[in-house]
């Protein structure tokens, strides 16, 4: 049976329902399950999307939301959080380097900061990561990639924190 936006919707609502929480490790899971669907993948992150950032379901009650990104090869994104929300990366296509960072200096009041590396792991089809408020991360493209990613609060309501890498190295 195929794994609908509306089943995977549905179920992140109920988790969200049940325990705020843990409901976001439950959502990993479903994003996960819909992942392994190819035809889930085609009809959400398919050919066919070309945008880099393209809404296909905000929650009403919750405010989350479930988004596909379209990355072509080359894509890097510098060290930042993701504001006041969490996020729930579920790869699709491809590959992205993940790197997570450390804070060393934050400057709210400019939106600007300072981050260190300390770990990169690589996401192929099917892995999904929850990074929770406050986690710096950049995520690295080399080749073309599709995303599902959901979001606690629709990020286009807000500005978020860009980081300056100390070290270079990993960036």
């Amino acid at each position: 049976m195929t794994y609908t936006l509306e089943k995977l919707a549905k179920n992140c609502h109920d988790e969200l329902a049940k325990d705020p929480v843990v409901g976001r490790a439950a959502m990993c899971r479903h994003l996960e399950e819909a992942l392994k669907d190819p035809a889930f993948v085609k009809a959400n992150a398919g050919p066919d999307q070309t945008s880099p950032r393209h809404l296909l379901y905000e929650d009403p009650e919750f405010k989350f939301c479930i988004l596909t990104h379209y990355y072509p090869a080359g894509k890097h994104v510098g060290p930042h959080d993701h504001g006041p929300t969490w996020a729930i990366y579920g790869q699709a296509e491809g590959t992205t380097t993940m790197t997570v960072w450390r804070v060393e200096e934050k400057d709210e009041a400019k939106n600007t900061g300072k981050a260190s590396p300390v770990k990169t792991y690589d996401m192929t089809p099917g892995v999904t990561r929850f990074y929770d408020v406050g986690v710096v991360h950049s995520p690295r493209r080399d080749v073309e990639t599709r995303v599902i990613r959901i979001e606690g609060i629709n990020q286009d309501t807000f500005t978020r924190i860009d980081y300056e890498p100390v070290d270079n190295a990993v960036a």
